[in-house]
């Protein structure tokens, strides 16, 4: 390795402190991470709950409109993202390779594999909301903008979008929403024994 090159070495060949400690501090983040990843409801919870601080930031600074819509379209792509399958059908229609989805009761289960899995929605939600907040904190993200213009387009853009999606769901028969292959019961057992 040359000396003083990008992964973190210095000229005397060993790790710069600033490396080693952003390598560190990356990597106690990713421990979290990955603990967090079995609580979905709690992270869920915790995410709306910095939702709800922002608005009430939002609220009471009486600004940053333009930076809450940005975060209300950066959500709703996500959440499309996250409501659509990671193969398009669409695409699949005239080809026959790859996997498809299930279009009759006979045919084999597979389950829904959406394109934005719900670990990464909720974790650039997050981050989103994080990134919002922090812009709160300088006036020169605040534009000044007529908000209830912002409040009607948005609702326009969610509605057509949403309109768009479920046509499309409806189209290709998918849901989003699937709990695993459906069990059938067998016949019943009679309780008899048979003694030897």
């Amino acid at each position: 390795m040359s000396e003083g090159d990008s992964t973190g070495e210095s000229i005397h060949g060993k790790s710069s402190v600033v490396f080693r400690f952003f390598t560190r501090l990356g990597q106690i983040y990713q421990s979290w991470l990955d603990k967090s990843t079995p609580y979905t409801a709690v992270r869920w919870v915790a995410t709306l709950g910095l939702s709800f601080i922002y608005m009430i930031r939002v609220y009471l600074l009486q600004g940053w409109y333009i930076v809450t819509y940005a975060l209300g379209i950066y959500h709703l792509n996500l959440f499309i993202a996250f409501l659509s399958p990671k193969v398009d059908p669409s695409l699949m229609e005239d080809s026959d390779e790859g996997p498809s989805l299930p279009t009759k009761q006979n045919e084999e289960f597979r389950p829904f594999i959406r394109r934005l899995p719900e670990f990464k929605f909720w974790h650039s939600a997050t981050k989103g909301i994080l990134v919002a907040m922090t812009c709160t904190f300088f006036e020169a993200f605040n534009v000044p903008v007529f908000w209830p213009i912002l409040v009607m387009y948005f609702i326009m853009l969610f509605c057509i979008t949403m309109k768009r999606q479920i046509k499309h769901m409806i189209k290709y028969r998918y849901i989003p929403f699937t709990h695993g292959k459906r069990k059938y019961k067998g016949k019943e057992d009679v309780g008899k024994t048979f003694a030897s």
